[in-house]
């Protein structure tokens, strides 16, 4: 029998390995292919990863959308599920407002934990899980986890770690679950956290599976890059090729409806004339032309 392997089996064991060796080089991270892929809508600047960059001006705007300003474009653009509510906030009278960096955590499971850890020291990772994502945020992020509300064993943030988080960010977490330390977090100026609820205890029951891909936050889809407003009312996830969309559209309606009050407390007009989803030709040319215009 000839020891000469016919051209078609030399390809095979070729792919075999190539297959292999894509097997075991698995990354925690969405590839920069596929977050391309995932945020194509956005033109703008993106981070080294490719995660969308949406201008500090634009979200500095941003904090002062309200929700239903905010829902009302999303919506209208054919976005029907971005709004989450039912949190409880470190700082409730606070706004939350940045750019999305998210982290996927399920419950622990022995063997793919231990794998996990094994793509950690492949990747340079250190210390343990929960530490991983908090060197990579950039200045402006927002944390935001998906930890599927666990409780018992759930917290992933305490004192020491949102200290850290906000010297990297200057910004908040947006947690689907519980944290700890209320009080130390409390003490932490300019930090705000929205979460499921407060726990004392600590983590133990979770493991990540995926950092920057996209995660759920309850019953909305977080992607990478994405413009998250959380206020009393609760959180608006915002893709970010309608941030800027948002921010004018919430501009001009803040205008247009503090024209309506003036003239409403002023009895220059009635509420039929004013809570009106079409004002009259004479209402609109006086508000653009004079009011609006400035």
């Amino acid at each position: 029998m000839s020891s000469k392997r016919s051209p078609a089996l030399c390809i095979l064991l070729i792919s075999s390995l190539i297959l292999s060796h894509s097997a075991l080089s698995m990354s925690l991270k969405m590839s920069k292919e596929d977050l391309l892929r995932y945020t194509s809508l956005w033109e703008g600047e993106r981070f080294p990863d490719e995660r969308p960059k949406v201008p500090d001006d634009i979200i500095e705007r941003m904090k002062l959308v309200n929700i239903e300003e905010a829902w009302g474009v999303l919506r209208n653009e054919g976005y029907e599920y971005q709004y989450e509510r039912g949190w409880k906030m470190v700082h409730p009278s606070e706004t939350l407002c940045g750019r999305a960096m998210t982290v996927t955590y399920m419950p622990l499971r022995k063997a793919a934990n231990e794998t996990t850890n094994e793509i950690g020291k492949e990747e340079g990772r250190i210390g343990n899980q929960v530490s991983w994502p908090i060197d990579m945020l950039s200045q402006g992020d927002i944390y935001g986890a998906d930890v599927y509300n666990r409780e018992i064993g759930g917290p992933i943030i305490g004192g020491n770690l949102a200290s850290s988080i906000y010297a990297k960010t200057g910004n908040g977490v947006l947690v689907n679950g519980e944290v700890r330390d209320l009080e130390q977090l409390e003490s932490i100026e300019g930090f705000n956290a929205f979460v499921r609820n407060w726990n004392p205890g600590y983590y133990w029951a979770s493991m990540i599976m995926g950092i920057n891909i996209p995660t759920n936050i309850g019953n909305v889809a977080v992607f990478p890059g994405d413009v998250i407003l959380g206020k009393r009312e609760g959180v608006v996830v915002i893709p970010p090729n309608l941030a800027e969309k948002v921010v004018e559209r919430a501009e001009f309606i803040r205008l247009k409806d503090a024209f309506g009050f003036e003239r409403l407390k002023s009895g220059v007009y009635t509420p039929g004339q004013i809570d009106t989803g079409d004002w009259s030709d004479e209402i609109e040319k006086i508000s653009l032309n004079g009011y609006l215009a400035t």
